[in-house]
């Protein structure tokens, strides 16, 4: 019936007046109708469509895959058309993001911990300069500990003098040395004179015989000693320098001990109000720290001291009664008792074929 209205109105013919006017004609009426109705059609057929298109969407939502996105306006090609499949939402950087901003976090939590760290050793750096300089001048007080500080100094006297004789016996290692090496080429020359002077062959040979035999006493002597010296060098420069590095790490400790200990009896004298009270509390917790660290190192510098002289007294007796003997027979040329000295604090030689600056190499 539509159909056959539209067609209808699309074939009638519109009469025009003289004046231009269009006329009015009896079928104006059925076809206004027409279109009335036509539109009444469409529209609930539109709205029963919306209706069920929006039941659809509330129930299971809208399929977002088969819509899309018209960018260039009412009337665009198709050019302008972006399927909503292909766009991402979010989500794709969330883990880009979350891991970024670990990273921040992480960043700026060690620069954090750095620059408390650096406040911290700031504020320890300063209490302990104003100690050293009140000590200096004479207007703050120390803790002393008059046995231990005397063991100290005992202790570094000696390590003075231990200094000196190593310095001196490797001067000696040196020097005779250097004699052993002359003889061993005295030897060599009077060995071959005594080849070419036949007036003078047996006088030449009873010399030649005489440095080789000093030279291979010399050899021996010089094992002796380089043991000496090596026995030396452990003892002063391992042994009592690691008794040394616990004694200034003690220092230092005390030093800080007295400095939050000064920081305390200021606070304390001063006024008790909410704020102090909690300085208070502050400074009385980091002085029982430093109190605890102090005596710690205090103990282990005791106990260090106690086995440093008794492993000095044993090295020493070994070592001296080495020297002794050693000097003694080479010096007498009993050559028996040299070797025999040796063999008594199983010191080992050399090959002969060996490089003589070996002995050197190991000082």
């Amino acid at each position: 019936m539509t159909d056959s209205i539209m067609s209808k109105a699309a074939t009638m013919e519109i009469p025009i007046n003289s004046n231009g006017d269009t006329g009015t004609l009896p079928e104006d009426d059925s076809l206004e109708q027409a279109a009335k109705l036509q539109w009444s059609l469409d529209e609930k057929v539109g709205s029963s469509r919306g209706t069920r298109d929006l039941q659809q969407v509330m129930v299971s939502g809208p399929n977002l895959n088969e819509t899309s996105i018209v960018s260039g306006g009412y009337g665009g090609t198709a050019e302008g058309i972006i399927p909503t499949s292909s766009i991402k939402g979010p989500n794709m950087h969330h883990s880009s993001s979350s891991s970024s901003m670990t990273a921040e976090e992480i960043t700026r939590g060690v620069a954090v911990e750095k620059l408390e760290t650096m406040k911290k050793w700031g504020l320890n750096t300063y209490k302990c300069t104003k100690q050293m300089i009140s000590e200096r001048f004479g207007r703050g007080s120390r803790t002393v500990d008059l046995e231990l500080e005397a063991q100290i100094e005992v202790l570094r006297d000696t390590k003075r003098k231990y200094e000196n004789v190593l310095r001196l016996a490797r001067a000696l290692t040196n020097h005779f040395y250097n004699m052993v090496q002359t003889q061993h080429a005295l030897g060599d020359t009077f060995a071959d004179l005594s080849q070419k002077s036949p007036e003078l062959r047996d006088e030449f040979g009873y010399n030649a015989e005489t440095q080789k035999l000093l030279c291979k006493n010399g050899e021996t002597l010089l094992g002796a000693i380089n043991f000496f010296v090596s026995s030396i060098n452990t003892l002063v420069n391992k042994t009592m320098e690691d008794t040394l590095m616990t004694i200034k790490m003690y220092e230092n400790a005390r030093l800080e001990f007295d400095a939050y200990r000064s920081d305390l009896e200021e606070l304390s004298m001063g006024p008790r109000d909410a704020v102090a009270m909690a300085r208070i509390d502050a400074a009385q917790q980091q002085y029982q720290v430093h109190k605890e660290k102090y005596e710690r190192l205090r103990s282990d510098v005791t106990i260090k001291l106690k086995f440093l002289e008794e492993n000095k007294v044993k090295v020493m007796h070994k070592q001296l009664l080495l020297f002794h003997n050693a000097i003694s027979a080479y010096f007498a040329g009993n050559q028996q008792q040299l070797e025999q000295t040796l063999k008594q604090f199983n010191i080992k030689l050399r090959p002969p074929g060996a490089d003589k600056p070996s002995w050197l190499e190991e000082q």
